[in-house]
């Protein structure tokens, strides 16, 4: 028997109610037990074959006879597990040597600290099983009876209890005495004791009825095992179905549904969907729901209905209307059994509310309205225009927007919604006139917020209009100061008491100037007096355009207007005054420097304050006086300006230069330029700026005077030595300087640092040689020419000889071009004498005595003296 269960029978089941293995627990609570022994039950027998496979099961023991309460089951043997029924399998393959094998199992009850044992015999009969397996084979049928059975039950059936289900039988009865049991839910689980199986028989029963709501089937397993425990057949699992009966009414989810459909809706559209729920068995006849409108409230016209199956409200009819009618009530319907007339039902209650859209356009309480305003009031309320609208109040379908469709062209009215009565409140926002127009008449229109409804269509704004006409009424007007600004002309410098026109107001009823005085407010120099009668103005003073204050050639007065009630207006009189050529031209500037080495001129420019037409283009001419037509001239940039230069090389200082400026007109002006001629690069170099020209001369001059004196002698000697050399070339006998002035010699030289061909002599000036032409001529300077000098005297050239201003304190002698020397200021301290053209300074080799020397510079040392004083003192 053992055998053929381990073909594999049931193994799925067997897996499905092993639970997993846990051998250290009870060890490791039998450990904690010492305090306690572990009892012993009563041996049980299990007869196996010699060989056991893997999983296999063995057989059957009764645990509940051993410890009832035991919640912990362990085999002591690894090779076998028992599970909480008693059923005990093989963990791994088994094979016994010998005819008998024991192993424990141990049962722990860890709530009352008890413990209980069972030794479990496995006995090897070959001569029992051999009997057994033979018998097996004479009474082989072609249908095992071991095997699921369908069942069912019907719920809330009425007996009689027990109710005989169904008979569990195994053909292994024909062998053993065989004894039947079953477990599961409605056995030993709730709902306990629901079935019983009778132990010998194995006829199943049912103990009293069954909702099919609250267990839908019960899954049993049924065993079959021996007197001695031995179980030739796996556990059977019994499935038992409750079958369901129509005992459950559908009930609706809500008592009352609300839907909202807006007016004049299109048939077909959705309200909204119901629903129902039956605790019956799904997908049957006793679940199939059939959904009705039982009533509609009022009755007529029927406008919804619903789907019986889906439960979805829709409308029928496009006459909803909210102005007639605006909320529905249904009573609704759901059935069972697919509404047949056995079916249990239920009701519920729908109510629709009637959305209100803008399909009444609103309408104007009369068709005409008659107003009345004075002139030139405004911001002032002259009427109020009421509508009416049938749609939902204080909504935007019912909220009237008001508008002027003719007559305000304007913009003399404007009209608004009073959101409190939703009237049109028509006012008056600029003044009327009631000379220009004593009666208007206007188009009021008005609309909803709302676009207008029709049809199920949202169409264009439905507008409605009425007339408006409005009188306007004459009021005591003042007189008007049109224009506010008016013109009058006059020409500058006309005589005093000059009468020109003034400012005209006007009465507006007469549209004249009747009656109305004036009188000036406002005259800022006091040029004018008013006239009280006619508004015209004359001159108190003379009239000068150039004035401080006159921007653009004008002059405003203002002029108060008031007519005989007392009305008074204000405007202004914009005095043109008309240019006359009275300002001549000026230079603006009075103080210039020029830089004599690098630009050399000055910009000098002049501006006119009279017009253009009486303006530029101007003429510039110097003043008169010799010194100033020889030393400076004027060159012409633009008609505004021109450029001054200095001519014939003027020494440096400061020099007043007068300029004669013209307009176009001939208006001139001569004005004295301060020019302050420098030795610089840029103008901000030169910061001496004395008060009087001729002051600054001198001052600059007097150091210049001793050494204009000195300088004398060498410079004549030079030009001697020179002459004397240049007239007797051609003499064999050469005389020369005397010796002891060969110390101080002129050195050819352009260059700031002494050459290699220089001989520093003693006293600190250099000695140059010059080449050997075959004439030397040597040249004596005296100490004060080491440092140089700033002042420039020039000899006319010709045979004369000019010592020119230094550059940085540095004199040159350059040599002569046309038989004329020139000593030039020289760069650095260094004084050179540079060769001609040909690089060599050609002289004859002459010497004279000390008697002829001084014989010949005497004379021309005195005229040098007279003409460095002459210069000092201009």
């Amino acid at each position: 028997m053992a055998s053929s269960s381990s073909s594999g029978r049931g193994l799925p089941l067997r897996g499905a109610l092993r639970p997993p293995p846990s051998p250290l627990l009870p060890i490791l609570l039998c450990l904690g037990f010492l305090s306690f022994a572990c009892e012993a039950c009563k041996t049980v027998t299990l007869h196996v074959p010699s060989k056991l496979e893997a999983e296999q099961f063995v057989g059957r023991v009764n645990l509940e006879e051993c410890l009832k309460t035991a919640n912990l089951i362990h085999s002591v043997d690894p090779d076998f597990r028992v599970l909480k029924d008693g059923s005990v399998y093989t963990t791994n393959a088994v094979v016994l040597s010998s005819e008998e094998k024991t192993f424990t199992i141990e049962l722990t009850d860890t709530q009352k600290l008890d413990q209980k044992k069972i030794v479990v015999l496995l006995a090897h009969q070959i001569q029992t099983l051999k009997k057994r397996h033979t018998k097996e084979k004479a009474l082989k049928r072609a249908k095992r009876r071991w095997a699921p059975i369908p069942c069912s039950i019907t719920e809330n059936s009425l007996g009689p209890f027990p109710m005989f289900l169904q008979q569990v039988q195994s053909d292994t009865q024909q062998n053993y005495t065989i004894f039947y049991s079953i477990s599961g839910p409605g056995v030993d689980r709730e709902p306990i004791n629901l079935f019983h199986v009778e132990r010998d028989t194995g006829n199943l029963y049912c103990n009293r009825p069954v909702d099919r709501e609250q267990y839908e089937c019960f899954e049993l397993t049924a065993y079959a095992t021996t007197s001695d425990g031995y179980s030739p057949e796996l556990p059977l699992p019994l499935l038992i179905k409750v079958e369901d009966e129509n005992d459950n009414t559908p009930i609706f989810t809500q008592l009352i549904y609300t839907f909202n459909v807006t007016e004049h809706s299109r048939p077909g559209t959705s309200l909204g969907q119901v629903c129902a729920t039956d605790a019956d068995e799904p997908d049957t006849l006793h679940t199939r729901l059939k959904y009705q409108i039982l009533e509609q409230y009022p009755s007529s016209p029927r406008l919804f209905s619903i789907n019986t199956k889906t439960g979805v409200i829709t409308t029928v009819s496009s006459q909803l209307d909210r102005e007639r009618l605006d909320k529905y009530t249904m009573v609704l319907k759901v059935q069972d059994m697919d509404g047949q007339h056995f079916g249990r039902w239920s009701t519920a209650t729908c109510v629709v509310s009637i959305c209100d859209v803008n399909d009444n356009p609103p309408i104007f309480t009369r068709s005409s309205y008659t107003a009345s305003v004075e002139e030139n009031t405004v911001n002032v309320e002259i009427l109020r225009m009421a509508v009416e609208d049938k749609d939902l109040i204080n909504t935007a379908n019912w909220r009237a927007n008001y508008t002027i469709v003719k007559g305000n062209e304007n913009g003399n009215f404007r009209i608004v919604t009073d959101p409190k009565t939703n009237e049109g409140v028509l006012g008056v926002v600029k003044s009327l006139n009631y000379e220009e127009n004593r009666q208007l008449t206007l188009q009021v229109g008005a609309c909803n917020e709302a676009p207008f409804f029709r049809d199920g269509i949202s169409r264009t704004i439905s507008m409605t209009t009425a007339v408006v006409t409005v009188n306007v009424l004459n009021q005591d007007e003042g007189p008007e100061c049109v224009p506010a600004v008016q013109f009058t002309r006059v020409r500058e410098n006309v005589p005093v008491g000059t009468r020109i026109n003034g400012y005209a107001a006007k009465d507006p009823e007469s549209r004249t100037s009747t009656g109305i005085r004036y009188r000036g407010l406002s005259d800022p120099k006091q040029w004018f007096t008013v006239d009280e009668n006619t508004g015209s103005i004359t001159t108190t003073r003379s009239l000068d355009r150039e004035a401080q204050g006159i921007v653009n050639s004008l002059y405003n007065i203002t002029v108060l207007s008031t007519d005989q009630s007392g009305r008074s207006c204000t405007g202004t009189l914009a005095v043109i005054l008309e240019d006359e050529n009275d300002n001549p031209p000026f230079i603006s500037t009075t103080y210039v420097t020029i830089c004599k080495t690098s630009l050399g001129s000055a910009e000098i420019g002049a501006t006119d304050p009279d017009e253009p037409n009486n303006g530029p283009p101007f003429e510039f001419t110097l003043g008169s006086g010799s010194d100033t037509q020889n030393m400076w001239s004027l060159t012409r940039i633009n008609d505004t300006a021109v450029r001054l230069r200095h001519r014939n090389d003027p020494p440096f200082g400061q020099y007043n230069v007068p300029i004669v400026v013209r307009d176009r007109l001939g208006q001139a002006s001569i004005q004295t330029i301060r020019v302050n001629l420098c030795n610089c690069v840029t103008a901000a170099e030169c910061t001496d700026r004395g008060s009087s020209t001729g002051s600054g001369v001198v001052a600059r001059l007097g150091k210049w005077a001793i050494l204009a004196m000195v300088l004398g002698a060498a410079l004549l000697g030079c030009i001697l030595f020179t002459l004397i050399c240049g007239a007797t070339g051609s003499k064999k006998d050469v005389k020369t300087f005397p010796d002891d002035l060969a110390q101080q010699n002129l050195i050819i030289s352009n260059t700031e640092a002494p050459g290699d061909d220089r001989v520093c002599s003693t006293n600190g000036f250099t000695t140059q040689t010059t080449n050997t032409c075959g004439h030397v001529c040597g040249g004596t300077l005296g100490p004060a020419v080491k440092n140089g000098g700033q002042e420039c005297f020039e000899m006319v050239k010709g045979g004369h000889q000019t010592l020119d201003s230094c550059r940085g304190g540095h004199q040159t002698l350059d040599s002569c071009r046309g038989g004329h020397q020139t000593l030039d200021s020289c760069r650095g301290g260094h004084q050179t004498l540079d060769s001609c053209r040909g690089g060599q300074v050609e002289m004859d080799n002459c010497r004279y005595t000390y008697s002829e020397w001084q014989s010949y510079t005497q004379p021309r040392l005195g005229e040098e003296s007279i003409r460095g004083h002459t210069l000092i003192k201009n």
